[in-house]
């Protein structure tokens, strides 16, 4: 048999660090050799602990785990980090896979799964939660070529799961006008007057 996995747990959240120190610790074949409550924290000594394998919040005091990511990578050049969070935006994911995450996780991942990732992570795979590898999967099967924007994608894609102009605000905190003047560049755009118009264009060409 070869040497445990070596974990280091970054997470702000006391309850749910000391969780995961004891869930992975008690499994054969791991060690969760520290624990921290913040990356500046763990910066300070994270280099003696060794890992090889880096469990990382991404809503963290200080630093956060998306800004956290490449500063780790140049520490420890040879940890896999694996984001487990409960942030799903597309933005989050592709920052965290972007700067050098080799897998990303959701909190209400079964505790059998996180621990399955941590190996899987180790020999090279690029675990994800289910719902977020089809998030990835979607976004690649897109239409390249879209008139749309980011942002006027985002919008449109909430509009097709039936979200008001004031609920986008919300969620993309941003003011309503600016919503408005969003959705008035997608119907121009795509040369629709309608909102159900504009989400049937959108799902023809691929932009959704």
């Amino acid at each position: 048999m070869g040497k445990d996995i070596k974990i280091v747990v970054i997470e702000d959240d006391q309850i749910i660090r000391e969780g995961y120190s004891i869930l992975i610790g008690q499994t054969d074949g791991y060690t969760v050799v520290n624990s921290y409550d913040s990356f500046d924290n763990a910066a300070k000594s994270i280099t003696d602990d060794g890992p090889d394998v880096i469990l990382l919040d991404i809503e963290l005091p200080g630093t956060n785990g998306i800004e956290a990511i490449p500063r780790l990578k140049r520490i420890l050049p040879h940890a896999y980090i694996l984001i487990l969070t409960v942030y799903e935006s597309e933005k989050n994911i592709f920052e965290a896979l972007a700067n050098g995450a080799s897998g990303y996780l959701t909190k209400n991942t079964p505790a059998a799964r996180i621990v399955d990732s941590i190996r899987e992570v180790k020999d090279g795979g690029g675990p994800m939660s289910v719902n977020i590898a089809r998030m990835v999967i979607k976004s690649f099967q897109r239409n390249q070529e879209s008139p749309l924007s980011k942002r006027e994608t985002q919008i449109l894609e909430q509009i097709a799961d039936g979200k008001s102009r004031s609920q986008i605000a919300r969620d993309l905190f941003i003011d309503l006008e600016t919503v408005r003047s969003h959705i008035k560049n997608i119907y121009l755009k795509l040369d629709v007057n309608s909102r159900a118009d504009a989400i049937k264009a959108a799902k023809n060409n691929r932009l959704i």
